[in-house]
């Protein structure tokens, strides 16, 4: 069985809790004094090889460390060709005739497995890309509940002291292609995620207390992609913003209702958004790569007046920007980091695409 190893910096404080994808704010910025430098004995406290393959980051809640894994049984090759005939996606694949998917926690101060457990199984599940895996969206952690989202393999909550499952939920349903990618956000009494497949595209809330489908509302544009959203107080109204499927939508997480969107600029979308308190940030895209700039305060289709300014330069693709200060930083795809410095100027013009990029230093 292959496994992975976590290795723990020395980057959280004794109190720092991290209970969700990016962090307190899902936006990756943490007021804990960071090492700035390690390696493979230099600000490591401990190291503990955990079991399965699984890309989604960990969650911290008071001295436990939660991740998802998951446990892979390969498809003969009889079976792997006969199913991939329905596969139109054309990139590398692999195909499984059974995963069983578990929610692993470590001890934070000592590094020791302290529990591994099956929340999941699935049989002949979809097929992922050979750079994806079964275990790729980031569980949240609130209030000793751990929240599991495997995509259409399914979500489920565990009870973090207990160790048990609370609730399974496999009824939502999507053709991913390249397998699970985004992950939940938690908001009051919801557990809210988008599903854009290849065959249909909705965004779904679950009730968090039994696992309970709550609403739904269902995407136009007929194409996939893997973002998480964010959920802010802006303008008077609670939105939550989620780039993909052809374009950018503020949705209400009461009930599912659109305040507004922008058209495009392109199919895909990996990663997350960032708002500064101005502008919504919008980085990626496939197969074209776009910057944007979009201020918040509209309704009704916005891509006409709403668009601060825009670029094609420097834009990545999977990695997720922070903003600071003036800066928009992001690392672009083209394996070069990159600050974009936002000017007054640039601020108040509308369409613009001559931006200020500099090396980072």
């Amino acid at each position: 069985m292959k496994q992975l190893l976590l290795t723990l910096t020395l980057v959280f404080s004794a109190q720092a809790d991290w209970k969700q994808w990016r962090g307190p704010s899902g936006d990756g910025h943490t007021d804990a004094n960071l090492p700035t430098r390690w390696s493979e004995d230099r600000n490591v406290k401990w190291r503990t090889p955990i079991p399965g393959k699984g890309w989604s980051s960990p969650g911290i809640e008071g001295n436990q460390i939660w991740f998802t894994t998951a446990f892979e049984t390969l498809a003969t090759e009889a079976e792997t060709k006969e199913r991939l005939k329905k596969n139109t996606g054309g990139v590398p694949v692999y195909v499984l005739s059974k995963v069983r998917l578990h929610a692993v926690c470590i001890d934070k101060q000592t590094g020791k497995l302290l529990h591994n457990l099956e929340v999941l199984v699935k049989n002949e599940p979809q097929w992922v890309h050979k750079l994806n895996s079964y275990a790729s969206p980031t569980p949240i952690i609130e209030n000793g509940r751990l929240y599991c989202h495997f995509g259409a393999n399914g979500s489920a909550c565990v009870d973090t002291r207990a160790g048990k499952v609370v609730w399974r939920n496999q009824e939502v349903e999507v053709q991913h292609e390249n397998g699970p990618g985004s992950t939940p956000v938690l908001w009051k009494d919801l557990l809210i995620f988008h599903m854009d497949g290849s065959d249909q595209q909705f965004v779904v809330a679950l009730d968090k207390a039994t696992g309970k489908e709550r609403w739904r509302t269902m995407r136009e544009n007929k194409t996939r992609s893997y973002v998480t959203p964010i959920i802010r107080e802006i303008g008077g109204r609670t939105q939550m913003i989620l780039s993909g499927s052809l374009s950018v939508a503020s949705y209400d997480p009461r009930n599912g209702k659109r305040h507004w969107i922008v058209d495009g600029p392109t199919e895909q979308f990996v990663a997350s958004m960032v708002y500064n308190g101005e502008f919504v940030f919008v980085t990626g895209g496939y197969p074209e790569r776009h910057i944007m700039a979009i201020k918040p305060d509209g309704s009704g289709n916005v891509t006409d007046t709403h668009i601060a300014w825009r670029s094609t330069r420097g834009a990545s693709y999977v990695p997720s920007p922070i903003t600071a200060g003036p800066y928009m930083l992001l690392v672009a795809n083209i394996n070069t980091k990159k600050k974009i410095e936002m000017t007054d100027d640039q601020k108040k013009l509308f369409g613009i695409d001559k931006l200020n990029i500099k090396r980072s230093e």
